[in-house]
């Protein structure tokens, strides 16, 4: 999840300057403020309200503790709800035969609880990827035909239309760790992304396609692509026409969210790099604005502060839990007053999985603990929906 760690990427940097590769300065001068292409309302082609409020689940495997976490969410006040739909654990065995049993008793039970469902499709089953060498198949990479990944999302679409509003195609493509640790390819994702979105268009042409949420970082290929030199490779390969909304990932890092990535560059300990920023937000949609795509709206797919205190490429931008709470509650204050009509769906990592513990990373992302106790986060966020105006 999100950029590999500070180490890596301090290493990564020195190498690629020793061997001459031109990349972004440690500490550039600050840029101006980007055109963020705020058009009248009217002009805007509007999937969501701006912004609206969504909770990441993540209970595939716990589905005793999915209403639960439902009920936390109607008590937030949030609208939606995202859970990964993991194309292995569904068509594992082999091609078309799926196993429907836990897709059915997540889309049932979101319905019921009257939430709407993002969900998000990745991790490819082991056939679909055989016929390369053991040594080459990881735990998330793209199939050897990409129409396989598109037969999957047809299936998905068809069985329920209607009954799911959204779908994430692919996550962190821009990592090579998420991308079967090969380089990063814009143009091969997004000839994924084409097979996929012209599956769900055709099996339900009102659900809404949503481009992979981008890692923020700078660090240079193989292990990475920096997520802005990313983008734009995907629209010179015409990525447009296979998205309705443009995904990104929105970790906070160190900084508050109101502190531009010119603020971070030049403030000793929030990072050094612009992407160390909620705001990156806006460098992203300068991109989409720059390639006369200022009329689509942008989901935010995860965001969150971390209060993780072990782990070093983590524990570097740990904040408080008080802090984190602060932070998620400022985050959708700043969205709200200046990233409208353009800001669509803003989903919040995590509620907790039942089996994590605190040796894993994504627990200390989570404003809940397994059990269901709530996080300050929580309950600031629950009190959020109650202060803040409406739309």
């Amino acid at each position: 999840m999100f950029p590999p760690s500070r180490k890596l990427i301090s290493l990564c940097w020195g190498l690629f300057w020793l061997i001459g590769c031109t990349a972004q300065p440690a500490n550039p001068l600050p840029t101006p403020t980007p055109d963020l292409g705020f058009l009248p309302e009217a002009e805007m082609i509007r999937y969501f309200d701006s912004p609206e409020y969504g909770m990441h689940l993540v209970q595939w495997w716990q589905l005793d503790a999915m209403e639960r976490d439902l009920a936390l969410t109607q008590e937030m006040g949030f609208q939606w709800v995202k859970h990964k739909f993991p194309w292995r654990d569904i068509e594992g065995i082999v091609k078309g035969e799926y196993d429907w049993y836990r897709p059915d008793f997540i889309v049932d039970a979101v319905e019921q609880a009257g939430l709407k469902l993002l969900v998000r499709l990745d991790q490819q089953p082991f056939w679909s990827v055989s016929s390369l060498p053991d040594e080459q198949i990881h735990a998330n990479q793209p199939p050897v035909d990409l129409r396989d990944f598109g037969d999957f999302c047809g299936a998905v679409a068809e069985r329920y239309r209607g009954r799911i509003a959204a779908y994430q195609v692919w996550n962190e493509p821009n990592l090579s760790r998420e991308w079967g640790e090969q380089t990063p390819d814009p143009v091969a994702y997004t000839a994924l992304l084409k097979v996929c979105y012209e599956a769900i268009k055709t099996a339900d042409p009102q659900a809404i396609v949503i481009s992979a949420g981008l890692a923020p970082t700078a660090t240079m290929p193989p292990v990475a692509m920096p997520d802005a030199d990313y983008l734009q490779a995907m629209y010179d390969a015409g990525a447009a026409a296979y998205f309705d909304v443009l995904g990104l990932n929105a970790p906070g890092y160190k900084a508050p969210p109101e502190m531009s990535p010119a603020e971070v560059i030049a403030t000793e300990g929030f990072g050094g790099f612009g992407w160390n920023t909620f705001r990156h937000v806006e460098t992203m949609r300068a991109i989409m604005v720059a390639n006369g795509d200022a009329h689509r709206q942008v989901a935010i797919l995860e965001m969150g502060w971390t209060t993780d205190p072990i782990r070093p490429e983590y524990a570097w931008h740990a904040v408080t839990e008080d802090e984190q709470a602060d932070y998620l509650v400022r985050a959708y204050q700043f969205a709200e007053e200046h990233w409208q009509p353009w800001i669509g769906l803003m989903a919040t990592i995590f509620m907790a999985d039942a089996d994590w513990t605190a040796d894993n990373e994504q627990y200390w992302w989570s404003i809940t603990l397994p059990d269901g106790t709530p996080r300050p986060a929580y309950y600031a966020l629950q009190q959020m929906r109650r202060d803040m105006p409406r739309e």
